[in-house]
């Protein structure tokens, strides 16, 4: 996977993350199967707009799972937790990051408010 730069808008913040871009063929995986210290934050992009439920079997530690629409502009975040199915956004969106909460992001997850302040799944 190669690694890229995202600039994103939170209401009128502005934010860029370097993150991994996920192929199609990689979609189903993401996060799984991670350790919560060398866990990258990852970017997965689609064509069309869709609203589509994402999971976190596997995945042993919480993430930040961020929706974008096609303007990079945020639609919904959410923390999500270990073993959590059927975490849906409310609105159809074109991108998604998943941003593991180790320590590695805290300047990006500070500035998209605190993970405890967002709504926990």
């Amino acid at each position: 996977m190669r690694k890229i730069k995202i600039d994103f808008k939170d209401k009128k913040k502005y934010s860029s993350l370097t993150v991994k871009k996920v192929p199609w063929w990689y979609e189903g995986i993401g996060l799984m199967f991670s350790r919560k210290r060398s866990a990258e934050a990852m970017l997965f992009s689609f064509r069309k707009p869709k609203r589509m439920a994402i999971f976190s079997l596997f995945i042993p530690f919480d993430f930040l799972a961020v929706w974008l629409d096609e303007k990079n502009e945020i639609i919904e975040k959410r923390v999500v937790s270990p073993g959590e199915f059927n975490v849906l956004p409310s609105r159809k969106f074109v991108k998604l990051i998943e941003i593991p909460i180790n320590g590695k992001y805290d300047e990006v997850l500070e500035l998209l408010g605190s993970p405890t302040r967002i709504r926990k799944v």
